[in-house]
C-alpha cells in the first residue's frame, strides 16, 4: 500500500499519515535491541513512513544517536522531529524543565551532533518551563530557524493560553499531546485552539502505551525496567477497570476484522485530517500492523459505539504520576 500524507497545519509540511515514535527503542519499555530497532526504522522508511519522532531525553541522548545511525544515507526521505527541555543528568536522573534561551541553543547543537544532521525538521519544546516566559523560549527557537538549524517549531503538552502566546511570537507548526481512546483530554480545548490557529496536532501514545493493543493481560507482563509497572493506569484497581474497557474494544475489533491496535489508531485518524498519530514500536511486526490501520475505516455508527465504550474520562487513573502531571498543560 501507498501510505497517504497529512499536512501539519494548512500551510505546514506534509508527513506520512502515521509516524513512528522511537522512544521505546532506547528506554522506558523494557530491554532495547538496537539491531531490531534500526531494522524497524529502515522498514518504516521503505514503507513510506517519513515522520520519525525522538527527544534528547530519551535514553539520555542514546535515542537520537540511534536514529542518527539508522537514517544515515536516508536523510532526504525522513521528516525528523526531536525535542528539548526535559533535562536529565549523566546517570539518567531527572533534573526538571528548562526553557532558557541559552539552553535552547546548546540543546539544539547537541541534538544536531547526536543525530548527525545539519537541520532538524521539527523542533519541539518538550515541556513548558513555568519559570521562563514562553516568548523568550520561542524567540530563541526562532533564531535557530533563522540560522537554518531548524525548519519548523513545535510545542508539547502546552496549554491553550501558552500555545497562543507562542504562536504570536513565531508560527508554531505542530502541537504534540497525548491522544487516544483512553486519553481524550485534548478534545476539549487543545484541539479547538490549534485548529483555530492553523497548527497541526501530533498524537503521541495513540495506543495508550500499549494498553489498547489488547496484548497486556496483567501488570506482571512488564519487564522489571518497564516504567508502566508504576504507571497509575497500569496498577491496582485501575488496571482491572481499564482492562475491562479494552475487552470491549477487542470484541469490536474482532467483529470488524482488525486488531484492537488498528481500531484504536483508526479512531485517532478519524478525528481529523490535521491529526497525525505517532505510535511507538521497536519491532517490525508491530510496525506493519500499525501501518495497516490506514486501511481501517470507521463509520458513524462504529464511532458512536467506540464513544459509548470509552467516552472522555473513562480510563481509571491519571495519565502520569504526580510529578509528570505537574509538567503538562502549562
Amino acid at each position: 500500500m501507498t501510505i497517504p500524507t497529512r499536512r501539519l497545519g494548512p500551510d505546514g509540511p506534509e508527513v506520512s499519515a502515521i509516524g513512528l515514535g522511537c522512544m521505546g527503542m532506547s528506554e522506558f519499555y523494557g530491554p532495547a535491541d538496537e539491531k531490531e530497532s534500526i531494522s524497524t526504522i529502515h522498514l518504516a522508511i521503505d514503507r513510506g513512513v517519513t515522520f520519525l519522532d525522538t527527544a534528547d531525553m530519551y535514553g539520555v541522548g542514546r535515542n537520537e544517536e540511534l536514529i542518527g545511525r539508522a537514517i544515515e544515507g536516508r536523510r532526504e526521505r525522513v521528516f525528523l522531529a526531536t525535542k528539548f527541555g526535559s533535562v536529565r543528568g549523566p546517570q539518567g536522573e531527572f533534573l526538571g524543565v528548562c526553557g532558557r534561551p541559552d539552553y535552547v541553543r546548546s540543546a539544539c547543537e547537541a541534538s544536531l551532533e547526536r543525530l548527525g544532521v545539519e537541520t532538524i525538521d521539527l523542533y519541539y519544546q518538550h515541556r513548558v518551563d513555568p519559570d521562563v516566559p514562553i516568548e523568550e523560549t520561542v524567540g530563541a527557537m526562532a533564531e535557530l530557524v533563522g540560522e537554518g538549524k531548524v525548519r519548523f517549531l513545535g510545542l508539547s503538552e502546552a496549554a491553550p493560553r501558552t500555545i497562543r502566546r507562542a504562536h504570536a511570537t513565531h508560527p508554531i507548526t505542530a502541537l504534540q499531546t497525548e491522544l487516544s481512546l483512553w486519553s481524550r483530554d485534548a478534545e476539549a480545548e487543545i484541539l479547538p485552539t490549534v485548529r483555530e490557529l492553523g497548527i497541526g496536532f501530533v498524537a503521541y501514545s495513540p495506543l495508550g502505551r500499549g494498553f489498547l493493543t489488547g496484548e497486556i493481560k496483567s501488570p506482571g507482563d512488564f519487564p522489571e525496567d518497564d516504567f508502566r509497572r508504576f504507571h497509575p493506569r497500569f496498577t491496582g484497581a485501575n488496571f482491572d477497570r481499564n482492562i475491562a474497557l479494552v475487552r470491549e474494544i477487542k470484541l469490536m475489533a474482532k467483529a470488524k476484522g482488525c486488531t484492537p491496535a488498528q481500531l484504536a489508531l483508526a479512531w485517532v485518524l478519524a478525528k481529523g485530517e490535521d491529526i497525525v498519530p505517532i505510535p511507538g514500536t521497536k519491532r517490525r511486526a508491530y510496525l506493519e500492523q500499525n501501518i495497516r490501520a490506514l486501511d481501517v475505516t470507521l463509520d458513524e455508527e462504529e464511532l458512536r459505539r467506540v464513544d459509548s465504550i470509552l467516552p472522555p474520562g473513562a480510563a481509571a487513573g491519571e495519565r502520569y504520576h504526580e510529578r509528570g502531571m505537574a509538567s503538562v498543560d502549562l
